[in-house]
Parts: C-alpha cells; sequence; structure tokens
C-alpha cells in the first residue's frame, strides 16, 4: 500500500502534531506549578523555601536543555521523551512526599531537569515538518508551550488553595505519565544518529561560532524574554497593593488574558516560512516596546492599561520568539536539537537576568523602573535585529 509523502517522509500528522503541543505545553508547566504555592511552603518549610524551590526547578530546567536536549540529534527523541516524562513523574511524587525542603529541593532540581522534554518536543516538530510548513508547524507546537507557561500558575494555585500543596505535585505526576503514554501513541519513530555525546557538546560552540544567524536569532529572543521576565516578575508586587488590591489569585488571572498572545505563534510560523523572518522579529520587538511605553504611562493606576500590556507583550514575544525559531532551525538540518539548546540557552539566561534586574528595578525606583528596565532589553533587541538580522533573514 502506498503512502503518501505526508505520513513516510516526515510523520508529522495532525495526531503527532497534537501529541507534541500537548507534551510541550505540560512539560514546560511543572517549572512553574511551585511559584503560587511558596507562601504554602514557606508555611510548612520556612522562609528558605521561597528562595530554593523556585530556584532548583528553574535552575534544573537550564541543566536539561544544555545536557539532554542535545542528546535528541544523536538518540530518537520518541524514546528521550517517553523517558524524560516517566522520570519527571517519579520526580513529582517524590516532590509530593518530601518531608523536610532538602529532599523537595532536590526534587525540584530533577523536576527541572526532565521537564526539558519539552525542549524535546520543538526541534522534534522542526525535524518532521516539511520545510515549506517549519515555522507554522513549530508555531502550532511552540503555542501548546506559551500555554503550559501562562497557565501553569492559574492551575496550581486553585489546586493548591482547594487542596494544599502535595496535591499539586501528585497531579502532575499522573499528567506526566498520561503524557508519556500520549508520547508512545502519537510519535513516531526515528533511526538513532551516531554521534557521539561530547562531539555533541562540543559542536555547540562549533555552531554558535560558525553561525552568524543563530548568534542573532539566540541574542534577540534572549533580550526579549529579559523584558517579558522583568515585567511578569514583578506584576504580582504592583496589583496586590494599592490602588488594586488584588489577591493573589487575581494577578494570577493576568496569565489567562496573556494565552491569547499565543495566537500569533502560528501566524509568525506562517508569514515566516512564505515570506521572510526579519520582519515578523522587528515586528515583534516594537510591540513590547509600545507595551512597555503603555505600561509606563497608565499601568500604576488602570487595570486595562495592564490588560493591554499583557496582550501587547506576548503578542511581541511569541511572534519574535517563533521567528527566530523558524530560520534558525534552516540552517543545520540534522543539528536542530544543538540549535535549540543555543537558542533556549539564551533565553533562560535573558530570563533569569530580566527577572533579577526587573524586580531590583521595582524596589528601586518603582513601578517607572520596570518599565525602564523592560523597554530598554525590547530596544536592544530590536537594534539586534535591525542592524544584524539581514544576512538569511
Amino acid at each position: 500500500m502506498s503512502r503518501t509523502p505526508r505520513d513516510d517522509t516526515y510523520g508529522f500528522t495532525v495526531r503527532t502534531r497534537l501529541g507534541l503541543t500537548l507534551i510541550a505545553g505540560g512539560a514546560v508547566a511543572n517549572i512553574y506549578y511551585n511559584q503560587p504555592l511558596l507562601a504554602l511552603l514557606v508555611a510548612e518549610f520556612g522562609d528558605r523555601a521561597a528562595l530554593v524551590v523556585p530556584t532548583a526547578s528553574l535552575v534544573g530546567y537550564g541543566l536539561g536543555i544544555l545536557g539532554l536536549v542535545p542528546l535528541g540529534d544523536a538518540l530518537p527523541r520518541r524514546s528521550l521523551i517517553i523517558g524524560q516524562l516517566l522520570g519527571l513523574a517519579v520526580a513529582l511524587v517524590v516532590a509530593a512526599l518530601s518531608a523536610n525542603l532538602a529532599v523537595l529541593g532536590s526534587a525540584s532540581l530533577a523536576i527541572g531537569i526532565l521537564a526539558s522534554a519539552a525542549q524535546q518536543a520543538v526541534p522534534f516538530a522542526a525535524e518532521l515538518a516539511p520545510d515549506a510548513t517549519r515555522g507554522r508547524m513549530v508555531g502550532q507546537v511552540m503555542t501548546g508551550l506559551f500555554c503550559g507557561i501562562l497557565l501553569a500558575r492559574t492551575a496550581s494555585g486553585f489546586v493548591g488553595a482547594h487542596f494544599g500543596w502535595r496535591s499539586v505535585f501528585a497531579a502532575a505526576a499522573m499528567v506526566a505519565v498520561l503524557m508519556a503514554g500520549i508520547a508512545a501513541v502519537t510519535l513516531p519513530h526515528t533511526a538513532p544518529k551516531r554521534l557521539r555525546y561530547r562531539a555533541l557538546m562540543t559542536s555547540l560552540l562549533h555552531l554558535l561560532r560558525s553561525q552568524p544567524v543563530l548568534q542573532n536569532s539566540s541574542l534577540s529572543p534572549g533580550l526579549l524574554f529579559a523584558s517579558f521576565n522583568a515585567f511578569w516578575a514583578t506584576l504580582a508586587l504592583l496589583v496586590e497593593a494599592p490602588p488594586f488590591d488584588l489577591s493573589p489569585a487575581g494577578a494570577g488571572l493576568f496569565g489567562v488574558i496573556g494565552v491569547a498572545g499565543a495566537i500569533i505563534a502560528p501566524l509568525s510560523g506562517r508569514y515566516s516560512d512564505r515570506r521572510s523572518a526579519r520582519p515578523v522579529v522587528i515586528a515583534g520587538s516594537l510591540c513590547v516596546i509600545a507595551a512597555f511605553a503603555v505600561l509606563a504611562v497608565g499601568g500604576s493606576w488602570s487595570l486595562a492599561a495592564i490588560v493591554v500590556g499583557v496582550l501587547l507583550i506576548d503578542l511581541g514575544i511569541n511572534a519574535a520568539l517563533i521567528a527566530n525559531q523558524t530560520r534558525a532551525y534552516a540552517l543545520v538540518a540534522g543539528a536542530r536539537g544543538r540549535i535549540n539548546t543555543v537558542l533556549f540557552t539564551s533565553v533562560f539566561v535573558g530570563g533569569a537576568f530580566g527577572a533579577f534586574t526587573g524586580t531590583r528595578a521595582f524596589m528601586m525606583a518603582g513601578w517607572s523602573g520596570v518599565c525602564l528596565v523592560g523597554g530598554a532589553f525590547a530596544v536592544g533587541a530590536l537594534a539586534v535585529s535591525w542592524f544584524g538580522g539581514r544576512a538569511r533573514a
């Protein structure tokens, strides 16, 4: 029986796309579940829990991107994803049963490392998709990842408030097992490639040195995610104080509003496929700059201004990231896992730096300081894309 090129050559059916989308969102959510639970964790384990648990999960995620995601260029990604998700379920059970902060911190580190299965899903989509539609397909999978990031806090806060913090980790463990089953059913088998781990890691530096487009496509989203995290790390501090006086649950609802920005991801990918990625990156950067202008003018007194700012930031970030991924994944067909590692290491470092500087700015200069810092990062991203993004844009 003959097969269509779509099913045979690429193996990228609708079922596979849906599976990768669910896996990307469901896996990345695990590093954010702890954030709405910090007050409950502090009440049980002391003040250090507020620093140890979220830091361990984020550091673990960075280690997973750096140490595990490149393996997808050598081993079958389907097997890697299933293995990471089952390991993630075990780590989540350990977290749910933690009797002290040392165990919970160690489990959180493991959760972060294994949650990097989300970053296996994205290059898998790029590998399976036809060249002509790669951006659109990656955009669809990234929509799931964005939704996981934005909705994790809302879901965790609701469950934790009604059933306790341990129930959040227990429920997440069951979801991880379910996602492993989804991966087994929906993802195609791919042949392993004979590459040694040391060679994979060494080639990361070679890729970064030899590919100017990768340099540009990594620096630009890194700066934009610095803007993103400068905003989100301080938003709760703003809206839980006068004149807004929102509850933590109310502050978490802004994440639901931000999901609307995820709809731009497939559209950004489609435009990048058909025309050029560079205009999308520039437009996304301008969108983030506009967001901080709105937030600087009205964010300190108007909820409507904050809603507009949330939508503009998420639209701009999502559009620019997908466009940067589209042009980066097109560089070296057999190195998409390593390209993803370079790109998202920049995003992760930028996001961490943005959260730190945004918080410091809020403490020193209030909301206007946050807007100045976030806007400056976005201007830097615009400059990188404008002056350095012409080659193979």
